[in-house]
């Protein structure tokens, strides 16, 4: 009898080891979704194209820089401009892009909680050109 009552506790001991680890790789797997799979948010910017360029150590990454221009509190009075930087995941939007530098483009882009080193250096991923000028 008390041989069987040991049995049952084992037993039990390894349904609850069980459980908490199944518990824990689905809340692992969740942050990490959130982290760096899950859209945050998507839109729309437009400005003159600084650059695009192939970087990285390990991985090779397309990056880009948009210049928005605006009215703000520049440090010279009235006139300031924003900084877009973002990354590029296809290659044909990359090509575009290296071949018309200093032209004004309307880039669609999702932008992430986390970066990814194989997907680019920023949260901001370009993903389609709207419009070029």
């Amino acid at each position: 009898m008390e041989e069987n009552s040991i049995q049952q506790k084992k037993s039990g001991f390894k349904k609850f080891i069980l459980i908490l680890v199944l518990i824990l790789l689905a809340i692992g797997s969740g942050t990490i979704y959130y982290k760096y799979y899950f859209v945050f948010g998507e839109g729309v910017k437009s400005g003159k194209l600084n650059f695009a360029v192939k970087k990285g150590n390990i991985f090779k990454t397309y990056e880009g820089k948009l210049i928005q221009e605006g009215i703000g509190q520049g440090k010279t009075g009235g006139l300031a401009s924003y900084e877009f930087e973002f990354s590029i995941v296809d290659d044909s939007v990359f090509q575009v892009l290296e071949l018309n530098s200093g032209k004004f483009f309307d880039l669609h882009y999702k932008e992430y909680h986390g970066v990814l080193p194989w997907r680019g250096n920023t949260v901001y991923v370009v993903d389609k050109i709207i419009n070029m000028r």
